[in-house]
């Protein structure tokens, strides 16, 4: 576990520099393309530092409002704080998370933050409503490992910045559609024609590398958190039940979307446009497959 969360901090700033470098790319190809001044440069390099303090700092601001999370009272939310307070013991974390609420009706959970002092772990109504007390253990521990594992701070920071990145790439594509390239006219001499091409290919490439980047790590770290909560709890049967409850719930979370789906401790889009049964295996899942976590679990009695 340890060599794991070591690996989790070196990920972290690896990931953190590359996007910094992708960033940069992509706004001085901007500043170029639309002929904003030979300080382009600058302003890419300022403009991708900055984006990357904010990701670091207020990634967990930014999740719970994308997700539009309240905080749980102990009045409202007793079992929830009193499960979470026996985790501590067994977890060994000495810094508690905040406890957010999401008002709606299919059963998940999230955990969140920048590292295990500034950490938040956010459940679904439907969660607290459908599963046993054992079951929302289960779940609760699961998200305690992901903080434990310091997944939560890789996983914030690749969410806002890819997000990041698709919207300058979406921004790019309207500024071309509605107003075009002022360097088409050559009056840019100054651009530097590699890293202009460089920013083109991050600017196409970025987003979709980004997203499978993102997808892989999830995929990955569901397995260890699910071992990690068995550890706490001492009782797999408490996580597998909860998550035969949460893979059969067919109700679709109103608040879910693509930067944020992979958070979650399954999967929140249960359906495909055309209404059926979403598969869980695809390159493009958030998740591993509810059946092979679950056998995995039942590996570990």
């Amino acid at each position: 576990m340890y060599e794991d969360i070591r690996r989790n901090k070196i990920k972290t700033g690896i990931i953190i520099s590359i996007f910094i470098f992708i960033i940069t790319l992509i706004v001085y190809y901007i500043c170029m393309a639309f002929d904003l001044g030979a300080v382009s440069i600058v302003i890419a390099l300022a403009f991708s530092i900055a984006s990357a303090w904010s990701s670091y700092y207020y990634s967990d601001r930014i999740i719970l409002s994308l997700n539009r999370a309240r905080p749980a009272t102990p009045e409202e939310n007793k079992q929830l704080v009193n499960i979470l307070d026996g985790l501590m013991v067994s977890s060994g974390l000495t810094s508690k998370p905040r406890l957010y609420i999401v008002e709606d009706a299919q059963p998940n959970a999230f955990a969140t933050g920048r590292n295990p002092e500034n950490a938040v772990i956010c459940v679904t109504t439907g969660l607290l409503e459908k599963l046993d007390y054992y079951e929302l253990e289960g779940v609760v521990a699961h998200e305690l490992s992901h903080i434990k594992n310091y997944d939560i701070r890789l996983s914030a920071i690749v969410t806002v910045m890819v997000g990041l990145v698709v919207m300058l790439s979406d921004l790019v594509s309207r500024m071309f559609l509605y107003g075009g390239s002022r360097s088409r006219s050559n009056d840019n001499d100054n651009a530097n024609p590699i890293l202009m091409l460089l920013g083109l290919i991050a600017l196409i490439l970025a987003p979709i590398f980004g997203q499978l980047m993102k997808l892989a790590i999830s995929r990955k770290r569901e397995y260890l958190a699910d071992a990690t909560a068995v550890e706490f709890t001492r009782n797999p049967d408490g996580l597998i039940s909860a998550l035969e409850k949460l893979e059969a719930d067919n109700n679709e979370l109103k608040t879910a979307n693509n930067s944020t789906a992979h958070m979650y401790i399954i999967s929140p889009f249960k359906k495909n446009a055309d209404g059926k049964r979403r598969r869980t295996s695809s390159l493009w899942s958030t998740h591993p497959s509810t059946e092979d976590r679950i056998e995995a679990l039942r590996n570990l009695k």
